[in-house]
């Protein structure tokens, strides 16, 4: 071969190893980043800090933050679970607590911050996420955006058809009933929601993720939390608002609300929003969200969420999305309505979940909302598939006694003071 045929050869080599080149190495530091970010000695700082490690946006918050009122002081450190009275600081320590608040309407009862976490940090929600996103369907919903939520998906992402989605309702959607085939292991690196974290951290895109998926049930009869469902009706909302979710989430909410901090959104891509866990915000703000479904969607006598909405979110409206331990439709002893949970034991209330162990309970009976942030190193551990149970059940323990001591209390000297006096957990 002659030498200007050689030059040739390794021109069209060179060619073809340079995007393979290009494409091992931002795999090889998104393998990096993502396991940096979840390796569990350093979780308590990255849950905080998750803007340093991928791209978001910013949902900016209100010039003017609505106000809450201080009474702070102790909280019961008692719980009954399985018949065992147990201790829920020592249940709060042991699931990685980072921040807890306890709120009675406008009034902070209860707020500390734990390993390094501070009142300004905004706090990876993951899966309480979902939670908002409902909130904004709802609204679009109310506004026609959304001629019926027993549309099929296909009607407002035709691009789905032939997925799994072909022949899925919203509603299925809304209520984690869609019989995707989909496993949801945080422990197993080959698992589906993780290689769907690698296509987020290799600049992949979610949509063409969802659509790649199929489905191994009928839709409308098994309860299966799959977290990329939540991104489905981030897609619509994106295609029927013609906005994007950063921008629904600052004109419907944030801005309304009067929420005091700006929040983070994590983006793939392409751009779009992690609309299944992806927003970072503060335990305040986390608290904020809690108000405004105790008082079905009103803030400050203004309706910025559909009453009716808000109880139907909270309501689970089919026997698979029962609570239960022993619903055979389902793969978890919790009930669901439209991305919000209920407890196993319900008397009205009701919590948004993340994974790690962020939550936000409202309990209507009481006016309680409680706010947590964690980085449980545990929460991937078998043995520790039970503490979203005991902690709802910590949760319902702390409203209760705050209901019973007002009833033979009298009203504290400081009500309604607003320094916030530090106070450990009692």
């Amino acid at each position: 071969m002659s030498v200007s045929g050689k030059r040739g050869l390794w021109a069209v080599i060179i060619i073809i190893l340079l995007p393979l080149a290009y494409y091992a190495i931002n795999k090889g530091q998104a393998f990096y980043r993502m396991a940096s970010y979840y390796d569990v000695e350093h979780i308590t700082e990255n849950y905080r800090r998750t803007k340093e490690f991928f791209e978001t946006t910013t949902v900016r918050a209100s010039g003017t933050p609505s106000a809450f009122t201080y009474d702070l002081g102790p909280i019961t450190d008692t719980y009954v679970y399985a018949g065992e009275e147990r201790s829920i600081s020592a249940l709060m320590d042991l699931t990685g607590t980072t921040g807890l608040l306890v709120a009675k309407d406008g009034t902070i009862l209860f707020e500390e911050y734990y390993q390094g976490e501070q009142a300004d940090d905004r706090h990876i929600q993951f899966s309480v996420t979902k939670s908002f996103i409902s909130a904004l369907f709802g609204i679009a919903t109310h506004d026609g955006l959304i001629d019926s939520i027993d549309d099929p998906v296909t009607k407002y992402l035709p691009e789905m058809k032939g997925s799994g989605y072909d022949g899925v309702t919203v509603r299925h959607v809304l209520t984690m009933s869609t019989g995707i085939r989909f496993t949801e292991d945080y422990g197993d690196l080959t698992s589906d929601v993780n290689r769907m974290s690698m296509t987020i951290g290799t600049g992949g895109s979610l949509d063409a993720f969802a659509a790649s998926l199929k489905r191994d049930r009928d839709p409308g009869t098994f309860n299966d939390y799959v977290s990329v469902n939540t991104h489905v009706l981030g897609m619509i909302l994106k295609r029927v608002t013609g906005q994007t979710i950063t921008q629904l989430l600052e004109e419907k909410l944030w801005q309304p609300m009067g929420m005091e901090h700006d929040a983070y959104f994590l983006i793939d891509g392409k751009g779009m929003e992690v609309a299944m866990g992806g927003l970072q915000a503060s335990l305040r703000d986390m608290a904020r969200m809690g108000r405004l479904y105790l008082n079905e969607g009103r803030w400050d006598g203004k309706q910025i969420v559909p009453a009716d909405w808000v109880k139907a979110s909270v309501t689970p409206e089919a026997p698979h999305l029962m609570p239960g331990f022993d619903n055979p439709a389902s793969e978890t002893p919790f009930g669901y309505g439209y991305q919000w949970w209920i407890p196993t034991n319900p008397h009205d209330d009701f919590f948004a979940a993340g994974i790690y162990h962020q939550f936000i309970y409202v309990d209507p009976t009481t006016g309680i909302v409680i706010a947590k942030t964690s980085a449980n190193k545990g929460f991937n551990d078998p043995a520790n598939k039970g503490q979203k149970d005991m902690i709802i059940t910590a949760f319902q323990a702390i409203s209760a006694d705050i209901a019973a001591r007002e009833t033979t209390d009298p009203a504290p000297e400081n009500a309604g003071n607003t320094e916030a006096v530090p106070t450990a957990i009692d």
